[in-house]
């Protein structure tokens, strides 16, 4: 069986064995009409399941080891790719990567929580959770797009800030309410998307933007479902019942306005076609910017403040 496989992906590649099988004896036999009406039903299954996933299914799609990740995106759809380093007060962050490229012919800031593949990778990048460096380097690197009027494209992708200790001593929850501040208030486009995980003040430390995109299997909310369900039922079993309380899917999102675009996947999830999802995802970062390098800079921030104003309910 390969690797990799969820559970409510095993009936289709149980299905995909036994043609496999098939397509070994076919030689033999003439089983060609047997095969093609396999492959459609394995077709219709595919689609029948991925249009019906529930919310943790679609969480369980968002944490696959082999999505892309930031780095893929950047290297398959910018040229000249140039990555800067450090926040010129401690150190590199390694869980966030960032740089200038080119997306065509528009000139942008890549900022980006970075996931390793493997354990090596993963450590070096501590599992996609910044420390406050990584904030702040992000933070420097915005202010640098600004001087220079360059668009600013941030990708999420993060179970979460590093919870700790030494990260909290260099002041985590300053330099994530820092970014927060002034990203409401930089003078040029910035783009948010949501390419996998979404958790907590660590996805929010580069998520404030002009227009927050999603792909269709990503998750964004306040906590993950294990540690809500861990919260509430002192237990992370109930972390199904969870992530349908949190209402944390791309719709979910975009019906509560949190979201401005749904970003389609390839059928199967962002893994299966790694070029057609950067094909997919270069277009429509082209198309939002365009529309908004159309719009004056005062208006540009106006618009923001008045976005995120909108977000949730409260009484004065």
């Amino acid at each position: 069986m390969a690797k990799n496989v969820l559970d409510f992906e095993k009936p289709i590649i149980a299905l995909e064995k036994k043609i496999e099988e098939m397509r070994r004896l076919e030689g033999d036999l003439d089983i060609s009409t047997e095969i093609k009406n396999l492959e459609e039903k394995v077709l219709q299954l595919r689609k029948n399941i991925y249009d019906n996933l529930t919310r943790w299914q679609r969480v369980q799609l968002a944490r696959h080891p082999e999505r892309p990740y930031t780095l893929d995106y950047i290297y398959m759809m910018t040229e000249n790719f140039i990555e800067l380093h450090g926040d010129r007060l401690f150190g590199d962050d390694h869980a966030i990567v960032a740089g200038l490229a080119k997306l065509d012919q528009h000139k942008v800031m890549i900022i980006g929580q970075q996931k390793g593949r493997d354990t090596k990778s993963n450590l070096f990048r501590n599992f996609g959770m910044s420390n406050p460096e990584g904030y702040r380097k992000a933070l420097r690197l915005m202010k640098l797009a600004e001087k220079f009027k360059i668009p600013v494209i941030t990708m999420l992708d993060t179970p979460g800030a590093y919870p700790g200790l030494e990260a909290e001593k260099r002041g985590q929850a300053e330099a994530i309410a820092r970014n927060l501040f002034e990203m409401s208030r930089l003078r040029v486009p910035i783009i948010v998307t949501i390419i996998g995980e979404g958790a907590s003040g660590g996805a929010l430390g580069i998520g404030v933007g002009d227009r927050i995109l999603m792909l269709q299997n990503t998750w964004y909310s306040v906590i993950s479902p294990e540690s809500c369900s861990s919260i509430l039922w002192r237990s992370w079993e109930y972390k199904e019942q969870a992530a349908e309380a949190l209402k944390l899917t791309a719709e979910d999102l975009l019906e509560q306005g949190i979201v401005d675009r749904i970003i389609p996947e390839p059928l199967g999830g962002a893994h299966k076609d790694h070029q057609l999802m950067v094909s997919t995802l270069k277009a429509i970062l082209k198309e939002e910017l365009e529309a908004l390098l159309k719009l004056k800079t005062e208006k540009l921030v106006q618009n923001r403040l008045e976005k995120f104003a909108r977000m949730g309910v409260y009484v004065e």
